[in-house]
């Protein structure tokens, strides 16, 4: 008999959790979604039919309750009252209101609707706060509600700027709100501090059911310490507003949680998330954001690079062109881009063109004058400059100091510079590396024109910070995850590869090719005074190509009679 009520226990304690789980996905009565505290819900709402929302049996030591929806890309309205009002609704993909309770009340409702054609899927949730605890929002001055606990995210292509309104003390039912602006002392909301927040969704997925799965992650204080980045702590007279590098197609939550060091309590603002592009627009929207003309010119960029990695040294009039190509292609996109509104597509045959010129001019400079020092010079900048770019790429980069165009430039220059310094005496070492390096890392950018990888954004912070003034504020954190060891590890083998094998073969031979101008001269010197080369008889290059003309001509003239057609007399 004991067993038998042992297995009944398992069976029902068996349903109970089962039940429990299903909460999250259970259906809804039509009209009406129940909700408990701290579970999330996740439902569809649609244009035709919107829904009332209720909270029972609330616990006397809660003093405010922070409602939150989320959709991936559709917009979702909640508000206190069934007539929308500006001050009393929010409208987004990620929205939120604060109830602040009354004494005695136990029972909380509210209201959730869409205006898009389409079902809106939305994941929910209602946590609870107690009178220690700060209000987020509690302070707010700039948007429409009058306590805003949500984040307002903008971005184009440079940059994501997050905002929010500032949070105020917490207090006990009945009671009145701390003043704002009264005072500044330690008894204020002049003590709260702000911490930012960032998590990183897995790259090149676009599912809403990823996006809403890890969004469960950023709620809750406990869940947002453990699992995302902080980025800054502010203070109470601070700017409440943060930027960050744009990462198109890349999933990002933000969030940001409110600390009262006094009370040494905490709570979470409404997390915000973005992909910086459109899920509804045709061109350029999320799910094709790789351009049929960056795949052409970095697919034939990575191919001229790969051959530079392995024999870029041997091949030195190639590879000065490779390096002509890149110097000048950097700067000229980024002049026409800050001075002409032309397309993309444009900008960047115009760059092809402008660095093709570019390195045939170098190229030419060293045949006609073959000064090593300068063509050296150039290929030490190359590789100081991607040194310096991933010296900033690092964590270094988003130190406060370099938010300072001035410092940033003058250091970043200073890093480029150092390079061809400390190699002036090994220059053929200096040579090799910049051909395995860069050269490889050619190959990283024609791969991020298919797959992203975060490795691209080493060269593409600094251009961005080259064309908008305003980037210099922008964090510039990046996810590093499977891909991007991968291709890392790719490149590194290109990079080692590349350099070990021509060091190797160009052991025992000249550091450098001789001066061409100079070897042409005594080529043709040897050909006037030596009668017995067969190259002294060969007519001059004038001759030579009036003959090939004359041969042209005659093909396209009719043929003349010859002789005479009269027959002989007998």
């Amino acid at each position: 008999m004991g067993l038998l009520q042992l297995l009944v226990l398992a069976v029902l304690a068996s349903e109970r959790r089962v039940a429990g789980a299903a909460e999250v996905f259970a259906n809804f009565s039509e009209g009406l979604i129940e909700f408990s505290v701290g579970k999330f819900r996740i439902f569809e709402l649609n244009r035709p039919f919107p829904e009332e929302a209720v909270l029972h049996d609330i616990s006397n030591n809660v003093t405010f309750l922070i409602f939150q929806i989320h959709s991936q890309y559709q917009n979702t309205t909640v508000s206190f009252s069934p007539t929308l009002l500006p001050n009393a609704s929010e409208t987004g993909t990620d929205s939120g209101l604060v109830f602040i309770l009354r004494p005695e009340q136990s029972t909380c409702t509210w209201y959730l609707e869409t205006s898009d054609t389409e079902p809106v899927q939305n994941m929910a949730i209602l946590l609870s706060y107690s009178e220690r605890d700060p209000i987020p929002g509690g302070c707010n001055l700039e948007f429409d509600l009058d306590i805003d606990p949500n984040i307002y995210l903008e971005y184009n292509f440079f940059e994501t700027t997050i905002k929010f309104a500032p949070a105020n003390l917490g207090y006990a039912r009945g009671a009145d709100p701390a003043s704002c602006d009264a005072e500044t002392d330690q008894d204020s909301r002049w003590r709260l501090q702000y911490d930012v927040y960032q998590y990183f969704l897995p790259e090149n997925d676009l599912t809403e059911d990823m996006m809403l799965t890890h969004l469960q992650r950023m709620v809750t204080v406990p869940q947002v310490k453990a699992n995302a980045l902080k980025v800054v702590t502010l203070m109470a007279n601070d700017k409440t507003s943060i930027s960050f590098s744009s990462l198109p197609g890349q999933g990002i939550i933000y969030n940001v949680i409110v600390w009262d060091p006094f009370l040494n309590t905490s709570a979470a603002y409404v997390p915000v998330h973005t992909y910086a592009c459109s899920f509804e627009a045709g061109e350029d929207s999320c799910a094709s954001l790789g351009r049929v003309s960056s795949k052409v010119f970095f697919t034939l960029f990575a191919l001229l690079g790969f051959f530079i990695c392995f024999f870029g040294h041997r091949f030195w009039k190639t590879e000065l062109f490779f390096i002509g190509f890149i110097i000048m292609g950097f700067f000229f996109y980024i002049l026409i881009t800050r001075l002409t509104p032309i397309k993309y597509d444009v900008r960047l045959i115009l760059t092809a063109v402008a660095g093709s010129i570019s390195g045939m001019f170098l190229v030419a400079a060293w045949w006609r004058c073959g000064i090593l020092s300068i063509c050296m010079l150039c290929v030490g900048l190359v590789l100081g400059f991607l040194i310096s770019s991933v010296t900033f790429f690092t964590p270094l980069g988003n130190l406060k100091i370099f938010h300072d165009d001035g410092v940033f430039w003058v250091t970043f220059s200073c890093i480029a510079i150092l390079i061809p310094v400390v190699f002036m005496g090994c220059l053929r070492i200096l040579n090799i590396l910049t051909c395995g390096v860069v050269g490889s890392y050619s190959v990283v950018l024609a791969v991020d024109s298919y797959l992203s990888t975060s490795l691209s954004y080493i060269t593409l912070n600094v251009l961005k910070r080259a064309l908008n003034k305003d980037f210099r504020r922008a964090f510039t954190n990046v996810p590093f995850q499977t891909n991007d060891f991968i291709i890392l590890a790719v490149w590194g083998m290109l990079a080692v590869s590349g350099i070990t094998l021509q060091i190797r073969r160009e052991r025992g031979r000249p550091f450098f090719p001789p001066h061409p101008y100079k070897l042409w001269k005594q080529e043709r010197e040897r050909r006037v005074t030596n009668i017995l080369d067969p190259s002294y008889h060969i007519p001059p290059l004038r001759e030579r190509l009036y003959g090939r003309l004359t041969q042209i001509k005659e093909l396209f003239q009719k043929e003349q009679p010859a002789g005479e057609r009269t027959p002989l007399l007998l």
